[in-house]
């Protein structure tokens, strides 16, 4: 285990005119990571890293308290996680495999088996539901204490990003078809539809399940009400960006909704007012080799007390600090 808080901006390239370095930063893994998730209040870590497994981090000591995996003995390739949102809780994928684990004692509390590949996970405020996006083009509803399917929303493509509001009443997909869906949980009715022209690759949820935000890439951000379904924001971006594609890879509401925090395929990471799209805050990864252009893609984004707590595909945690701490 190594911590790892270090003067980056002095030995990366920052490459976001404006934007600031990170304050500090943990490696979690050497060689990279498949996915990450973070707990709802920043303390914790759960990481699938490309060579050793999955591991859960106490992103306050920087000790990694346990190794998992799905199989004895075996480093499993874990490309799918998600907290839920008492970080009691941990939902882990690999293929079709599902664990749920237990993050006081880092036990599994019960293993699954998706009727098709895992692509995204999420789970509500107990850990009592569960949401997979499968390759097969529906996102599975399930019972994760007792097991069992209870619902399944159907897109005409593979299901590539999840998210359940904090009740686990609503859930929102985003699939290969282009679309972004809405889904009433108890019912299974389809609430809202948003339609794009390229896949539908990040989409969250605010904790009361008023506001959702989804993008596709090629294309621009938008923070939506989801009772009427109409815009209320939409982020700004560079054309030239969106036009190669380097678009959001990451993204979360503030426990009261009030903030967005995203992050994107290269390394950039912003926070912004939900109601009114104004930027708050921005920061530029570094990049574990400042010869090597991709590596520092955004996973996963949380909010700490202190500020914005990321994770990026090189294997580091970095944390933030809002521009008014400063």
């Amino acid at each position: 285990m190594r911590r790892a808080a270090l003067a980056l901006a002095t030995l990366w390239l920052v490459g976001c005119s404006g934007a600031e370095p990170p304050e500090s930063s943990l490696e979690v893994a050497k060689r990279g990571i498949h996915g990450a998730a973070l707990s709802a209040d920043g303390r914790l870590a759960a990481v699938g890293s490309l060579t050793h497994g999955g591991s859960l981090w106490n992103l306050e000591s920087g000790e990694r308290r346990f190794n998992w995996s799905h199989e004895p003995e075996a480093g499993s390739a874990i490309t799918a996680l998600g907290f839920a949102p008492d970080g009691a809780t941990v939902i882990t994928a690999e293929g079709s495999t599902v664990v749920l684990w237990d993050t006081a004692k880092g036990k599994a509390l019960r293993y699954f088996e998706a009727p098709s590949p895992v692509l995204a996970a999420a789970l509500s405020r107990d850990g009592g539901l569960g949401l997979l996006g499968l390759e097969d083009g529906t996102a599975a509803l399930f019972d994760a204490r007792a097991g069992g399917i209870k619902r399944r929303f159907t897109h005409a493509g593979a299901v590539v990003a999840v998210a359940l509001d904090a009740s686990g009443r609503h859930a929102m997909t985003g699939s290969a078809d282009g679309s972004a869906r809405l889904w009433d949980t108890l019912s299974g009715a389809q609430l809202q539809r948003w339609d794009y022209r390229a896949e539908v690759r990040v989409v969250a949820l605010s904790d009361d399940g008023q506001r959702a935000f989804s993008t596709a890439r090629y294309e621009h951000a938008v923070i939506r009400d989801t009772g009427s379904g109409q815009p209320i924001a939409e982020l700004p971006a560079y054309s030239t960006r969106i036009i190669r594609g380097e678009t959001w890879s990451a993204a979360r509401f503030s426990a009261d909704g009030s903030r967005l925090l995203c992050g994107t395929v290269d390394g950039r990471v912003m926070l912004w007012e939900a109601g009114s799209a104004r930027l708050i805050g921005s920061w530029q990864l570094p990049r574990r080799s400042a010869w090597k252009a991709a590596g520092n893609r955004v996973v996963a984004v949380g909010f700490a007390e202190a500020g914005p707590v990321v994770a990026s595909g090189d294997g580091f945690i970095h944390r933030l600090r809002l521009p008014s701490a400063r």
